[in-house]
């Protein structure tokens, strides 16, 4: 019976055994002969690039929009929140204080030699035209927009909420609608005056002598001398960029995506508190920091002894053009 037994066990055993390996034969069989232990791992840089990101499923078409949180997204926000009040409060309030200071200090740029009494026109209406329509636009613009980045700590409390509410709505709609008129005043001022604005020799010297601004030497210069062609592209190179990055806002994921957009809204902002800072120096010049100065976009004519401290190349060409003029004025008239 003992051997009878163990019989039975060492039956029962090989049973088991072959059924063992007839169940394990399938699950074998699927298994690559080779495999890359590395092929469908994850690398560290996707999981940091996925830390904390918040994605799920949508039903509409754009599936960007699943995605309610992602780490640039913070990045984004400490920058807009907390990086960009410290540049814009730097620059501007710096290009403030410097000018109040340097008004105190030098005063206003006075026509050394009077006024003669006799003009020069300095830029035709037309000009006047795009030049106030798209400085409006950007004084606009400039306001509606630094409200977005200061409107909140600074104006909210003194207003309150539902002011508050009022004026960002509508701020917003003139940021958004008045970009078109300024873009399209950049464009027209890049085409009108690029001619007089390419540097050359002369605005080497203008800048070794100052400008006119420290003491009272007045460089020669053409129609428009080095500061002025500084502001020029200025407002061209920063006008565009503010406008290309602003429509990439206006407009979302037509050319990018959310990241791109990130990017664009940094550019925008940075580049708009820098040539708010420019023109808020442009606006000195041109008001009371120059005598005269406000005169060739108000009234479109200068005093001549102006243009001659400021832009004596340039009346020089004037009074050759005009005793040009006047010679074929004179050979064109019959003869008594």
């Amino acid at each position: 019976m003992a051997s009878l037994g163990r019989l039975f066990r060492l039956a029962l055993g090989a049973w088991a055994l072959v059924l063992l390996v007839a169940l394990a034969a399938p699950a074998q069989a699927q298994q690559p002969s080779s495999v890359n232990p590395t092929a469908s791992s994850v690398k560290e840089q996707q999981l940091l690039q996925e830390l904390n990101r918040i994605q799920g499923r949508v039903s509409i078409p754009d599936a960007r929009s699943g995605v309610l949180e992602q780490p640039q997204g913070r990045d984004w926000r400490y920058f807009r929140d907390v990086t960009l009040r410290w540049i814009g409060g730097i620059v501007i309030l710096g290009m403030l204080a410097m000018l109040i200071v340097f008004y105190l200090a030098r005063g206003m740029v006075k026509i050394e030699g009077g006024r003669s009494g006799r003009t020069v026109v300095r830029f035709n209406g037309f000009e006047r035209t795009i030049h106030w329509m798209t400085a409006t636009c950007f004084i606009i613009l400039a306001i509606s927009g630094l409200n977005i980045t200061f409107g909140r700590p600074l104006l909210l409390p003194l207003i309150g909420l539902e002011a508050f509410s009022d004026w960002s709505q509508w701020a917003k709609y003139a940021h958004n609608y008045l970009s078109f008129p300024f873009t399209i005043g950049v464009i027209v001022i890049f085409l009108m005056w690029i001619g007089g604005n390419i540097p050359n020799k002369v605005d080497v010297d203008w800048i070794k002598r100052g400008g006119g601004l420290v003491g009272d030497d007045h460089p020669p210069a053409y129609r428009f001398n080095a500061g002025q062609k500084f502001m020029y592209w200025v407002v061209v190179l920063g006008g565009g960029a503010v406008a290309a990055t602003g429509y990439l806002l206006m407009f979302p994921f037509y050319a990018s995506g959310i990241e791109g957009m990130q990017i664009a809204s940094v550019i925008h902002s940075v580049v708009a508190v820098l040539f708010v800072a420019a023109m808020i120096a442009h606006i000195y010049i041109g008001t009371i920091g120059m005598e005269g100065a406000f005169e060739a976009m108000g009234s479109g004519t200068v005093d001549v002894n102006w243009a001659k401290e400021h832009h004596s190349l340039w009346l020089e060409q004037q009074k050759a053009r005009e005793a040009a003029a006047d010679a074929r004025s004179a050979a064109a008239s019959p003869a008594e």
